[in-house]
C-alpha cells in the first residue's frame, strides 16, 4: 500500500519555523502517513495581519498547486488565521484543513469550553473574527495574548515559550474553559509537555489538522467539487501570477 501524502503548508518564508511545524506533523502522523513540510519562497516572514494574510494566501495557492502536481492526498494550512483556505479547497481535489479550523474543532469535541492563547492581540481580533466565521464563539471563554511577535517563538530565548506557559496557567485559573487552543503554529512543540503539566487538553492545531485529513483521506472524503468550491472557472491569468494559469 502506498503511504499517504500530506502536505503542510507554513504560509510564511521563515524555514525555522516550517520544519517546527514539520517536527509537530510527523509526531501526530499515523504510521505511513508521510509529511511533505513546505513554504513559499516569496512572501511575508511572519503573518500577524489581515495584510500579511492576503500575501500569504498566494504563497498557499502556489503550494497548493505544487502538491498536487507531486501526488499529495491532502494538504494543511499551518498558520492560525487560516489565509486562502477556501480558495486553497477551490484548487485542491482533496481535503485542505486549516489550523485554525481543526484546532477549534477538537477543542468542542473533547470541553464544552475552550480558551485561545495567541501572539499579538491584534490576532486575538483576528481569532475572534474565526470564532465567528466556524460558529465557535459561544464555546470559546477567553482569548489571551502574549503579546510578543510570532518570530519571537523561533529566537532561541525561550521568552516567548514561557509566556504561553503562564498564559496557558492564567486561562485555567480564570477562564471556567476545559480546553485551551495554542493560536499560532510555531507553538505546536509546546502541547503535550502543558497538556502534561496542566492537566488539561492543550491543543496544537498542526497534529489536529494531520490527523483530520488522514481520518477524510481513510473516508474516501476530498473536498467538494459541487457547487462554491469547484474547480475555479477557466480564465487566462496575466501579469504576476500568470504562474497560477
Amino acid at each position: 500500500m502506498n503511504p499517504l501524502l500530506i502536505q503542510v503548508i507554513n504560509p510564511n518564508t521563515t524555514l525555522a519555523m516550517t520544519e517546527t511545524i514539520g517536527c509537530a506533523a510527523r509526531a501526530a502522523a499515523a504510521p505511513g502517513t508521510e509529511i511533505l513540510a513546505v513554504s513559499p519562497s516569496q512572501g511575508v516572514p511572519s503573518i500577524e495581519g489581515h495584510a500579511d494574510e492576503a500575501i500569504a494566501a498566494i504563497g498557499v495557492l502556489e503550494q497548493v498547486r505544487r502538491g498536487r502536481e507531486q501526488g499529495v492526498q491532502g494538504h494543511v494550512i499551518a498558520c492560525f488565521g487560516d489565509p486562502g483556505l477556501l480558495a486553497a479547497r477551490e484548487l485542491a481535489s482533496g481535503p485542505v484543513v486549516g489550523i485554525a479550523e481543526a484546532a477549534m474543532h477538537l477543542a468542542t469535541m473533547v470541553a464544552t469550553r475552550f480558551s485561545i492563547v495567541t501572539t499579538l492581540p491584534r490576532t486575538v481580533i483576528i481569532a475572534r473574527h474565526l470564532l465567528q466565521q466556524y460558529g465557535f464563539s459561544h464555546h470559546c471563554a477567553a482569548l489571551h495574548a502574549i503579546d510578543m511577535p510570532v518570530l519571537a517563538l523561533e529566537d532561541g530565548s525561550g521568552q516567548a515559550q514561557e509566556l504561553v506557559r503562564r498564559r496557558c496557567l492564567q486561562a485555567k485559573r480564570e477562564d471556567g474553559s476545559g480546553a485551551i487552543v495554542l493560536g499560532c503554529g510555531g507553538m505546536a512543540a509546546l502541547a503535550a509537555e502543558l497538556t502534561h503539566e496542566l492537566g488539561m487538553p492543550v491543543i496544537d492545531g498542526v497534529g489536529a489538522a494531520v490527523k483530520m485529513v488522514e481520518s477524510l483521506v481513510a473516508l474516501g472524503l476530498g473536498t467538494s467539487k459541487y457547487g462554491d468550491l469547484a474547480f475555479p472557472r477557466e480564465k487566462k491569468i496575466s501579469g504576476a501570477f500568470q504562474h497560477l494559469n
